[in-house]
């Protein structure tokens, strides 16, 4: 029975094990996969091994995204632009091959299972780590009206320019204007926490995304809500969505993601 796993640190309270082995029984395929923490300091090391003792693929998660695109003896195209990988393939002929499925995982639910629009939208998606630098590419290529990118600190958000040009990079406390879309892929809300962001920004026409996901409603969507939001979601459809593509790419079969994705909610309620 061929293995596989999800990679970071921490990593206990990860869905991905439910969410594969939910799409190994939906497809009859054979497989084993598990989580597990690695150290911080021993990325490349753990994981060669791995894959010499079997395993057949990683789901990579923080904070080792980057070190698994270094780690890749072949990128794809969209992981090369992100420079970060969170799926490690073993190909045929031994080589690793790394993608990122963030971007795709993430249009997805947009698009298909909200139905919201990208294209002709005024798009604020809000942080510049390594979380947003995974979906940029695919969300650039559904042809937004504007995409403006925010940080914290200006100049963080200015090296993304580098590798997107089509980006426009703000501070939070510059932002102004009303936006159609607005995706936090900050780290804030993992603590409880909510970006500086100021009043104003939102609309009740204005669709906002959290892409981290909670039992209760995020700290994040709660305020943009409050300040005024139409609708609300948080990303554990992009958790299926990504989780779905990296199926694909070991196995060859794109599972269903609807019903797992009920089966998460109804747990996580």
């Amino acid at each position: 029975m061929d293995r596989y796993a999800v990679l970071g640190h921490p990593i206990k309270h990860s869905l991905s094990p439910v969410i594969h082995t939910a799409f190994a029984r939906q497809t009859g395929e054979a497989l084993e996969y598990e989580a597990i923490e690695l150290p911080v300091t021993s990325f490349e090391t753990r994981v060669w091994q791995m894959f010499r003792d079997g395993y057949r693929g990683f789901n990579i998660t923080a904070p080792f995204k980057q070190d698994a695109h270094d780690f890749a003896d072949d990128l794809t195209e969209r992981a090369k632009r992100a420079r970060a990988v969170n799926t490690l393939v073993k190909q045929a002929d031994g080589r690793i091959l790394g993608d990122t499925t963030d971007g795709e995982g993430l249009v997805f639910d947009l698009e298909t299972l909200l139905n919201w629009r990208i294209a002709d939208r005024n798009v604020l998606i809000l942080g510049a780590g390594g979380a947003v630098r995974g979906v940029l590419e695919t969300l650039l290529s559904r042809n937004p009206a504007n995409l403006v990118l925010a940080n914290r600190t200006l100049a963080k958000a200015e090296e993304l320019t580098d590798d997107f040009p089509e980006i426009s990079p703000s501070a939070f406390d510059e932002l102004s204007g009303r936006f159609d879309l607005v995706i936090n892929g900050t780290s804030a809300g993992l603590s409880g926490n909510l970006p500086p962001l100021p009043d104003g920004l939102f609309t009740p026409d204005t669709h906002c995304y959290d892409m981290i996901y909670s039992k209760n409603e995020t700290a994040f969507n709660r305020w943009a809500r409050e300040q005024g939001a139409g609708q609300c979601a948080d990303g554990l459809g992009m958790l299926v969505g990504q989780a779905a593509v990296s199926f694909e790419l070991w196995r060859g079969v794109r599972p269903d993601t609807v019903p797992v994705l009920e089966q998460l909610r109804a747990e996580l309620a």
